[in-house]
């Protein structure tokens, strides 16, 4: 009898194999017949599951109140070439920048931070940081023209993605390969952004020189197919804007901790007191 009921079981367990099997087929045939347009939306949700958009990166543009009306243009400027920025509320000069851009990173999902003060109304300084753990560098910000003033003939479209060049210099030491990496990952775009085009008709570029950063940005004029000839040519033209970044000092932390690097050649610019009013 035992032997009876197990035969039972065993054939009961094969039918409703089968029939799990049958409902299955009639499914992928349900898709199969489907409209196009709900198999589009379908294919569409599928793939939302794996986005191409893998290189999460994101970089909060944001300055400290009391900046002149150059700075301001430079901080709208760099907001209109980064399509993956984040803008938040200026910065009190009291508050702790390193108790409060990490904060404010991590509410705004951001991996990279670029920051702008302005000191004594000229001295401009620009901090690059990695959050939310660092290292972060700060710059002195020299020779800035913005769009606006430039008027310059080149004109690319908003949002599009660029290329990002250095110059073969800042292979040379470790600190130059640092401030390479850090400026790559804050203005480098990265690929399938939401907000990006997916073209690309100019190039972000610096350059090394004189221990300072040179940094420009061309538009490409790239060749027409079926044309040749010089003016057909791949050629640059400049569009704005346009500073030079001199390397202060590099820090271990999110804008201060233990000093990596100092560049001993930085001379602050300092007004002597009878000159003063």
């Amino acid at each position: 009898e035992e032997e009876v009921v197990e035969d039972e079981d065993m054939e009961l367990e094969n039918e409703m194999q089968k029939e799990d099997a049958e409902d299955e087929d009639d499914e992928d045939e349900e898709d199969d017949e489907l409209h196009p347009k709900i198999a589009k939306l379908v294919a569409a949700h599928r793939e939302k599951k794996s986005p191409r958009w893998t290189n999460r990166q994101r970089t909060l543009v944001i300055s400290s109140r009391g900046i002149s009306f150059r700075v301001r243009h430079l901080l709208a400027d760099l907001r209109g070439l980064l399509p993956h920025a984040k803008k938040d509320a200026k910065l009190d000069r009291k508050e702790k920048i390193n108790e409060v851009l990490p904060e404010i990173c991590e509410m705004r999902n951001c991996n990279n931070c670029i920051f702008i003060e302005m000191r004594k109304k000229r001295d401009v300084y620009m901090w690059v940081s990695k959050m939310p753990h660092g290292p972060s560098i700060k710059f002195a910000v020299h020779n800035i023209h913005t769009l606006d003033e430039l008027k310059l003939t080149g004109n690319c479209l908003k949002g599009s993605r660029h290329l990002v060049q250095f110059s073969s210099d800042f292979d040379s030491t470790p600190e130059n390969k640092l401030m390479k990496e850090m400026l790559y990952q804050a203005f480098a775009v990265p690929n399938q952004h939401p907000k990006s085009k997916p073209f690309v008709d100019h190039i972000i570029s610096f350059f090394l020189l004189d221990g300072h950063i040179w940094f420009r940005n061309y538009q490409v004029s790239w060749p027409t197919d079926g044309k040749k000839g010089k003016s057909e040519e791949t050629h640059l033209v400049e569009i704005g804007p346009r500073f030079v970044l001199e390397p202060i000092r590099i820090f271990e932390g999110t804008f201060g901790g233990p000093t990596l690097h100092i560049n001993e050649q930085y001379v602050k610019r300092t007004v002597p007191a009878k000159y003063k009013e």
